[in-house]
C-alpha cells in the first residue's frame, strides 16, 4: 500500500532521473533527487537546473538534490541508475534501502554476464519483500521537462500497486498505462536500444528511408521473438514499451543510441563515439547481453549479432549490411 503522506526519492541524477524528479515535484509530490556528486547537487539546489544533462531547462523550485544516503530509506524509490551499474549500486546501499519498499525502475538494459533484467537484480539483492515496477516507453527527458505530451507503460505483477503508481505518476502531460508483463516491458525497453544503434549505423551510411523502415520492422520482430521466448506476451511489443519506444529511439536524433550508431556508420571508432556523447548509451553494453540471451534461448537474432560484430570491429558497417541483406530468404512470419 502507498503511504498517505507520500515522498519519493529518485536515485540517479542523469537526464532521465532529473526529468522524472522534476515531473514528480510538479505533481506536488515531495521529491528528493539523490546524486553521488556533491558539487552537482549543490548546483541543482542553487540554480534549479541540471547544467550538465539538461542545460537551460529550469527544475521545479521545490525539488531538492542531495548525496545523503538517508533519503534512500524512503518508502518509494525510483531507480534511474544505468543498468550495468544497478546491481553494484543496490549492494552498496542495501542497508539504507527498505527491504519492504517500493522500487520503480526507469533505466533500460540487460546486465552483462548474468543476463538479468532490473526486476531480477532488485529481487536478488533486496529479497522478495521488495515491491517492483518497471517504467518504460517513448520518453525523451528533454521533452518531459518541456511538458510535451508523453505516454509510458508501468508494469508490475502486483495489480493494486501498479494501479496506485499509475494514478500517482500521471499528470496533465504525462500519461501512464498499466501492465502486468514486467519482463516484456523490461525487454522492450532494453532491446530497442540495440536496434537504435543498428538504425543509426544504417542512416550514418546514408542508406535511405527504405532501409530504415525495414530495419525497424525486422528489429521489432527480433525483439518480440526474444521476449516471447523469455516468457513475455507478444502483445506487449506492439505497445508503448515496444513499438512506441522502438520508433522514437530509432528515428530521432535525441536518442543516444542512435547517435552512437550514426557515428559508427560514418566511420568513427566506438570509443570516440561514446566519448563524444558524454552520457551512457545503454545499447552498447546491452547488445552483447542480448546476443547471449538470444543464443541461450535458441532464438534467431541477426540484428543483435550484427550490432555486436560492428561494435567489436569484427565487421565493418558495410560488411554487416551485406551479410544482413544476403541472408537466406524466408517467410516474413
Amino acid at each position: 500500500m502507498m503511504e498517505a503522506n507520500l515522498s519519493i526519492t529518485v536515485a540517479g541524477g542523469g537526464s532521465w532521473g532529473t526529468a522524472l524528479a522534476h515531473h514528480l515535484a510538479t505533481l506536488g509530490i515531495e521529491t528528493v533527487l539523490w546524486l553521488r556528486d556533491e558539487a552537482a547537487a549543490q548546483v541543482i539546489n542553487r540554480h534549479h537546473e541540471n547544467r550538465r544533462y539538461l542545460p537551460g531547462l529550469p527544475l521545479h523550485p521545490k525539488l531538492q538534490a542531495t548525496t545523503d544516503e538517508a533519503c534512500l530509506s524512503s518508502h518509494t524509490v525510483l531507480l534511474a541508475i544505468p543498468c550495468q551499474q544497478l546491481r553494484g549500486w543496490l549492494l552498496k546501499h542495501r542497508t539504507a534501502l527498505r527491504a519492504d519498499g517500493i522500487f520503480i525502475n526507469a533505466a533500460k538494459g540487460i546486465e552483462k554476464g548474468s543476463l538479468a533484467a532490473p526486476s531480477r537484480m532488485v529481487r536478488e539483492v533486496l529479497g522478495d519483500d521488495a515491491s517492483f515496477a518497471a517504467l518504460s516507453g517513448p520518453s525523451f527527458a528533454k521533452e518531459v521537462m518541456q511538458n510535451l505530451p508523453t505516454a509510458v507503460t508501468l508494469a508490475s505483477e502486483n495489480e493494486s500497486l501498479v494501479q496506485s503508481l499509475r494514478d500517482m505518476l500521471s499528470g496533465p502531460t504525462f500519461r501512464c498505462y498499466s501492465s502486468s508483463d514486467v519482463i516484456g516491458v523490461e525487454l522492450g525497453g532494453a532491446l530497442k536500444n540495440v536496434m537504435a544503434i543498428a538504425t543509426g549505423v544504417c542512416d550514418g551510411l546514408g542508406l535511405g528511408h527504405n532501409s530504415r523502415a525495414a530495419l525497424i520492422t525486422r528489429g521489432l520482430a527480433e525483439i518480440s521473438r526474444i521476449g516471447v521466448a523469455s516468457g513475455a506476451s507478444a502483445s506487449t511489443f506492439m505497445g508503448l514499451s515496444g513499438l512506441g519506444d522502438l520508433t522514437l529511439t530509432c528515428t530521432d536524433d535525441l536518442s543516444r543510441n542512435r547517435q552512437v550508431g550514426l557515428r559508427l556508420g560514418k566511420g568513427e571508432p566506438l570509443d570516440d563515439a561514446v566519448r563524444a556523447l558524454g552520457m551512457v548509451a545503454e545499447g552498447v553494453a546491452t547488445a552483447e547481453a542480448a546476443r547471449t540471451l538470444a543464443r541461450n534461448l535458441r532464438v534467431e537474432a541477426p540484428i543483435c549479432e550484427t550490432v555486436c560484430d560492428v561494435l567489436a570491429r569484427r565487421r565493418s558497417p558495410e560488411e554487416a549490411l551485406q551479410d544482413l541483406m544476403g541472408r537466406h530468404l524466408k517467410d516474413e512470419f
